[in-house]
């Protein structure tokens, strides 16, 4: 695994494969960038029917200033890479110290702080997933966590608010109850992209297969975004054993951004920020699983198309749905 130094951070390559208009804290003060073997190998076979997408791994704080100007770092570098997307993990612009600081600074989607990102996005002319922001709710106890996709001409292009709440009791942990201050939503959104059609969810989501399921075989996703900010204990067990499945039983890419490290004394997230192919392959991974940094890796559609016709799942749903249908006539 060569490394190079430039600038103070580590550059690495691996060897194997609808519109709307502080000081950082973090454990690693160096920048990792990864190229997939999927982003270094046969480059002209693969440049009429791939394209390059980044997932961030970072560690967000109480300071919408520090956290914004992570993210704006990790957007150049994206587009450094070549990348037309990047994704961001849960709760990417804030998270809180204390009970009840996200919903006192929760704004609506066209408030300031989303802006911003806005105006990083058309400034640098590529495509953000924001995944987990702090959307003002219906009224001042409550927030939506909500996956807002932005266009490279800084507008809203979709939204989707977190159905399944993060209401565990983590074994060995701290007791969460995400629903005491938050709305679930109820749609399930995807959306066309310049990367492909794009599944939206976030975090806990993941544990729910049934959303999945319906991302990829109603709404017809290509992409499953799995922004997140999973707990150290249950990131340790469950993280890339529930992605991978995913990206197996859905033959999908997977991009799953995440939260790392210690965000404070009562909150640490495991990190380990992955790209997963439709065959459910790694293809993308920070070295170091609590830097801050970008993974990219190239989505290619012919792998896709490959996968999905060697083992046709889809027929065979197909086909299970119109026998039941038949049976209730």
């Amino acid at each position: 695994m060569p490394f190079c130094l430039n600038n103070n951070r580590f550059f690495v390559k691996l060897n194997s494969t609808r519109p709307l208009l502080c000081p950082i804290r973090h454990v690693r003060s160096c920048s990792l960038i990864v190229q997939s073997r999927a982003t270094i190998s046969s480059k002209s076979a693969m440049a009429s029917n791939s394209v390059r997408v980044a997932a961030a791994q970072m560690t967000s704080i109480n300071d919408l200033a520090s956290n914004f100007a992570t993210c704006s770092r990790l957007v150049k570098e994206a587009v450094s890479a070549g990348a037309k997307l990047v994704c961001f993990p849960e709760s990417f612009s804030f998270i809180a110290d204390k009970d009840g600081e996200s919903v006192k600074l929760a704004e609506p989607l066209d408030g300031s702080i989303m802006q911003q990102y806005c105006s990083l996005a058309r400034e640098s002319g590529i495509w953000l997933s924001l995944g987990g922001f702090q959307e003002k709710g219906s009224d001042d106890a409550h927030l939506r966590n909500t996956h807002v996709i932005i266009d490279d001409s800084g507008s809203i292009r979709s939204s989707y608010s977190k159905i399944h709440l993060f209401d565990v009791d983590v074994p060995g942990g701290r007791v969460y109850k995400e629903s005491s201050f938050t709305e679930p939503g109820k749609d399930i959104v995807a959306v066309d992209s310049p990367v492909g059609r794009l599944g939206l969810s976030v975090c806990y989501d993941l544990r729910f297969p049934e959303l999945y399921q319906q991302l990829r075989f109603q709404h017809e996703a290509q992409i499953l975004l799995v922004p997140s900010a999973f707990t150290k204990i249950t990131g340790q067990a469950h993280w890339e054993i529930l992605l991978r499945a995913c990206a197996i039983q859905t033959q999908c890419y997977v991009v799953a951004a995440a939260q790392a490290g210690k965000h404070n004394d009562k909150r640490e997230s495991y990190g380990d920020a992955l790209i997963i192919d439709p065959w459910g392959t790694v293809v993308g991974r920070l070295p170091d699983r609590i830097s801050t940094g970008i993974t990219v890796a190239d989505i290619d559609f012919s792998l896709i198309d490959s996968v999905r016709a060697k083992i046709p799942i889809a027929k065979a749903i197909t086909t299970e749905a119109r026998a039941r249908s038949k049976e209730i006539t």
